[in-house]
């Protein structure tokens, strides 16, 4: 792949269940921009296509990867080369469609790789989606294993994806400053005003044209509100797992616009340096 510009490529990362697979399709169906298509792995993330650095299940997984110091790479990084750039590339390209002039590639953990990605690709644009943490929290229950999982996964409690959140969106507080193309949105925002906030979006990637938001609904996060609610009142254990997240990490979450009482909406922020 010698010769290819890296400034075409587009990360788009965020944990699971934060919205980054809507977006990313949204995106990749643009006439200038190609998603990776027809890869047969999980959600066409390119982190299974490859061989140069860790996928996040050797750090534990969903709900874990981000308290693994190993999973956050940078510019200090030893995989950092010419010659696993180029490795990475011949991974991906066999699912673009090269002929457009921006390549996009999606995968969890993309949200604390930033400083490696732009470092190995430079003029890189690196989108990131971020949503409550309590949503996220209830919204990977269907993948939390009892105990342990059959791929030797082990259960995260609930106030443990809380705290793996924040760990996550620390890491990318702590990479902002050195990140030159990135583009943060709180999935809230994504969904109040698709079409406002993905136009931001086309303006750093200087699209010719709108970005088709259509398939960006509202009320996704609802149940989730009414789960959240159910649990003041529900079992015993229950009640404990809300009653730890609202005093451990109520003031943390509320500096990334996030009120643990309301998990539909997310209030004003400076930022991905919150007030």
């Amino acid at each position: 792949m010698q010769g290819m510009d890296p400034g075409r490529l587009v990360f788009v990362g965020g944990l699971h269940r934060s919205g980054t697979t809507p977006l990313a399709r949204a995106l990749a169906q643009h006439q200038e921009i190609s998603g990776l298509s027809g890869t047969g792995v999980a959600e066409d993330e390119g982190q299974h296509l490859q061989d140069v650095y860790p996928r996040i299940r050797s750090y534990g997984g969903m709900g874990r990867f981000a308290s693994d110091d190993r999973a956050h790479l940078t510019e200090t990084s030893p995989l950092v080369s010419v010659a696993n750039r180029e490795r990475l590339l011949r991974s991906w390209a066999p699912y673009w469609d090269l002929d457009r002039r921006l390549l996009l590639e999606k995968s969890p953990g993309n949200l604390i790789m930033g400083r490696f990605l732009q470092t190995m690709f430079p003029g890189s644009a690196l989108v990131l989606v971020m949503r409550h943490p309590v949503v996220v929290a209830l919204a990977m229950q269907k993948w939390n294993p009892v105990l342990v999982a059959g791929n030797g996964r082990r259960r995260v409690s609930l106030p443990g994806l809380v705290e793996h959140w924040l760990q996550a969106h620390e890491h990318l507080r702590a990479d902002a400053a050195q990140l030159d193309r990135l583009h943060v949105l709180r999935y809230e925002d994504l969904i109040d005003d698709p079409a406002t906030r993905v136009a931001d979006l086309a303006d750093l990637l200087d699209l010719a044209s709108p970005v088709d938001t259509s398939d960006l609904r509202r009320g996704r996060s609802d149940r989730y509100a009414r789960e959240w609610e159910a649990m003041r009142t529900g079992a015993p254990w229950k009640r404990r797992a809300r009653r730890l997240i609202e005093e451990r990490y109520g003031d943390r979450l509320a500096r990334y616009g996030y009120d643990v009482g309301d998990v539909t909406s997310a209030q004003a922020w400076a930022g991905i340096w919150p007030r």
